[in-house]
């Protein structure tokens, strides 16, 4: 469990960095404003792919549920803004110095959004696998 601590603190050290960097010229206040969004809107968007891979999945008591849930959700949380956040991040910086023409932008946001799609779709039956795997290792253990 500590590994796991560990691990994750570095994801989203990695992950702010990342994004702070990339938002380049920014004031600031923006930089954390877009950080704080970005962070909580994947954090919704992992909860609601972690209530999908659940369907089926009993857990035994209600404090097991939310124990696994905030595991997966805060680990999932930083893979997920790694994999967009420091590219919108880009985007955003390049719309701002106008060094992007208005066609390649929204090609841009359209391959990340078809990137969200598809790891809303890997990682649901991957976030599945876990839960029941994680379960498997707590009935093992009892």
């Amino acid at each position: 469990m500590i590994l796991i601590g560990i691990v994750t603190i570095i994801l989203y050290f990695v992950l702010i960095a990342w994004t702070w960097h990339n938002l380049g010229t920014f004031e600031k206040s923006k930089k954390l404003i877009y950080l704080v969004l970005g962070i909580l809107l994947i954090y919704g968007f992992t909860f609601i792919i972690f209530q999908v891979s659940k369907n089926g999945i009993v857990y035994e008591t209600i404090q097991i549920h939310n124990s696994v849930q905030t595991l997966l959700i805060v680990v999932f949380s930083g893979i997920n803004g790694i994999i967009i956040m420091p590219q919108i991040a880009k985007i955003l910086e390049e719309m701002k110095e106008n060094n992007q023409e208005k066609i390649l932008v929204k090609r841009k946001i359209i391959l990340l959004l078809i990137i969200l799609f598809l790891c809303f779709i890997f990682e649901s039956g991957y976030m599945k696998t876990t839960q029941e795997g994680i379960l498997q290792v707590y009935y093992s253990m009892k």
